[in-house]
């Protein structure tokens, strides 16, 4: 089902490339915000704001609605879901990965003999501590 989406994918994974457009997502998750308030908490203009928020709106992210002269923009999590379904794959992948490593890792230490209270030396200085 998420090969199907694969351009919308795209556009998304592209929205999500750039840390302005990143963090306005996540002041967008506590809530409905103006493009100024999005503008806000970084050194650009509204008119540089405006083009990230035309990033997101064009990757289905946010909703932007016009109140008065307001534009006010809502996060829509749709293709956010999407994204994630798609990572999930190589989440199982990499843990998968992981759990063969480590059950590897405890079989060597298996195999080891237990040096029961036989200091460790170093080639250099002897006996440790």
């Amino acid at each position: 089902m998420v090969e199907l989406l694969a351009p919308q994918l795209d556009t998304v994974f592209h929205a999500l490339g750039d840390a302005t457009r990143r963090q306005m997502l996540r002041d967008l998750a506590a809530g409905e915000r103006s493009v100024g308030q999005l503008a806000e908490p970084f050194s650009i203009s509204l008119a540089a704001a405006s083009k990230h928020i035309k990033v997101l709106e064009g990757a289905g992210l946010i909703r932007r609605e016009v109140k008065g002269r307001t534009h006010m923009c809502r996060l829509e999590p749709g293709p956010l879901a999407s994204a994630h379904e798609w990572l999930g794959h190589y989440e199982r992948f990499w843990l998968s990965r992981l759990d063969i490593l480590e059950n590897l890792l405890r079989a060597d230490d298996a195999r080891k003999p237990v040096a029961a209270g036989k200091p460790r030396t170093d080639k250099k200085k002897g006996p440790r501590p």
